[in-house]
Formats: structure tokens, sequence, C-alpha cells
């Protein structure tokens, strides 16, 4: 080997010793980066706040059409965690989320009878435990005594019912949480999000009005994200809140009330599950302008956006 090419080795030493990432490191700095970004949002949304949302609605000229750009990312929500052969609405499931890549993980938030939030879809144990009875008249003690893997497989026997707390512990610094808030007060899904740091890593979904009032006055600067549901509903949405997300099941996915979000300067995150949940409907879901899918195919997913350049 001539001087030259020991001085060339040296080089590349140094710089491999100096500036080597992992998978992890670089997980974090794009959390940092997403957590600046949300943040620069919140500030922008506070001197906009005196502009009229009616103003808004007549000024599409402002905004990008869907169609005339393509997407930077498309955000990955995995549906109760990346749950395929392995329990939903656990710990697994959100590891394995955080494992693949994937952007947000959606958990349904309930409330124990002696005020603990704990994750659940149904309000009763009876579906995916080994137990029977409703979720507010058990204590957490008695849920988690539960088995919520053994349905799914001996190999997930002992698999417990994880807390909320658990959850944002696990996700922090690594993943964002949809939170489906079933049946929780403001006051108990705000305290633990900031106990973990973790509000401006969630967006936060609901079923009525007084609970998202409830969250904005707890706090403005939440990313709150009810259902669109029709023109009229969105529209008084937009207004009183402010949103900068909205959520859209199949049913209300259409035109009118994507590009009413869209003049307001809203992210779309989309429903694609079910008989929805395959390529065809995910790239008609992008085509359409969504900025994020939900499915219970998250692997799936992200190797389609990856291959056609929508997700890093």
């Amino acid at each position: 080997m001539n001087p030259a090419d020991h001085k060339s080795e040296a080089i590349y030493r140094s710089f491999s010793l100096h500036y080597s990432f992992n998978l992890t490191v670089l997980r974090e700095l794009n959390y940092a980066c997403s957590e600046f970004m949300r943040n620069f949002h919140n500030e922008r949304s506070r001197a906009l706040r005196h502009l009229s949302a009616a103003f808004l609605l007549i000024a599409p000229c402002w905004f990008t059409s869907p169609a005339q750009s393509k997407p930077e990312q498309i955000m990955v929500i995995a549906h109760r965690g990346a749950h395929e052969g392995i329990p939903s609405n656990t710990l697994l499931s959100l590891k394995e989320a955080i494992r693949l890549g994937v952007d947000y993980v959606e958990c349904d938030i309930r409330t124990t009878a002696d005020n603990k939030l704990v994750i659940m879809h149904n309000d009763t144990v009876d579906g995916t435990t080994n137990g029977k009875g409703k979720i507010r008249d058990m204590t957490l003690k008695q849920i988690r005594q539960l088995d919520a893997g053994i349905k799914v497989g001996p190999q997930f026997a002992g698999t417990k019912v994880p807390t909320f707390d658990e959850m944002l512990k696990m996700a922090r610094g690594k993943i964002g949480i949809y939170a489906d808030t079933k049946d929780a007060s403001p006051e108990a899904l705000l305290g633990a999000l900031k106990k973990y740091n973790m509000l401006s890593h969630t967006v936060i979904y609901g079923y009525h009005l007084e609970f998202f009032e409830g969250v904005a006055k707890l706090d403005p600067h939440a990313w709150i994200m009810p259902e669109s549901r029709n023109e009229t509903v969105l529209q008084n949405l937009l207004h009183e809140f402010q949103l900068k997300v909205v959520a859209f099941s199949a049913s209300d996915f259409k035109e009118p009330l994507i590009s009413m979000t869209r003049r307001a300067g809203g992210k779309i995150y989309v429903d694609r599950l079910g008989n929805a949940d395959n390529p065809g409907a995910w790239q008609a879901a992008i085509d359409a302008g969504a900025d994020g899918i939900q499915t219970d195919h998250p692997a799936g997913l992200l190797k389609y956006l990856r291959d056609r350049g929508y997700h890093p």
C-alpha cells in the first residue's frame, strides 16, 4: 500500500469513528426533528388564531392541492400495534411496531374502577383475555391478573393487559401515540402524556365534543383529532379548535371534506382497515390526499410506501 493509500485509509477510519450512527440513534434524531416541527407548528397556529376560519376556507389558491405534489412522507399508524400473530393492544405489539419503524401506534384507552388507565379496545375483558367483566367495574389489580395473550397462542401465555403509563414509557423517544380515547377524562389523559413528555408526539382521538373541549381548555397545544363526519360538523370543528389533524374513516373520506381540511391547513389521517387494507386502497388514499394511513398490516404498508418513496 502506497503512502496515499495509507492516508486515505486513516481518513476513512477517522470519519467512521466520529460519524458512525446506528439505527437507534437515527430514529432518535428523527424523533427530535419531529418534535421541533410540531412545536414550530404550534407557534404558527398561535399567530394565526385570530384569523377567521371562514376566510381560510374561501382561499384555496393559497394551498397546494394534494394532486399537485407528492407528499414527503405518509405516516404509518399501526392499529392496536403491529399485531399480526401477536396479541393486540399489548406491549408486545407496541415493541414490534417500534422494531418495524412505524410512525404511530394506535391504542385504545379505558379507565378502571379505581381510575387507572389501561389499554383495551372493548369495554369488557371478555374478548381478548381469559376473564369476564366490564373494565369500569374492575380494579387495576383484577385486570392485571388476567392473561391477554393465551387466546392468540400458548407462546403468549402470561401477557398482561398494559397500563397507559407502560405504553408511554416504552414508546417515548421511539414512536408516536394515536390515543383512541374510548373512556378517559381529559385530565387523566393529559396528565399521563405530560408525565412521559409525550404530548407533542400524540394525536388525541375521541368521541364527544365535551371531551375535546376539555382537552383544549387544559392545553391548547394538544393535537386533538376528531372524526370529520360531515361538512357541517367539520367546519364547526375547524373553526372552534384550529385543528392540525383530522381523522377520516372509509365513510367520510370524501373530496369535499378532504378539501375543507386541506384549505384549513390540517393533516389527514385515514383508516384503511378490513377489506380496504390493501395496496390498491392505500394508493387510492394517497392519491386522494392522505397524510397518514391506519392499518392492520404495518409491515406490508411500510414496504409499499418505501418502495415508492413515500417513507424513509
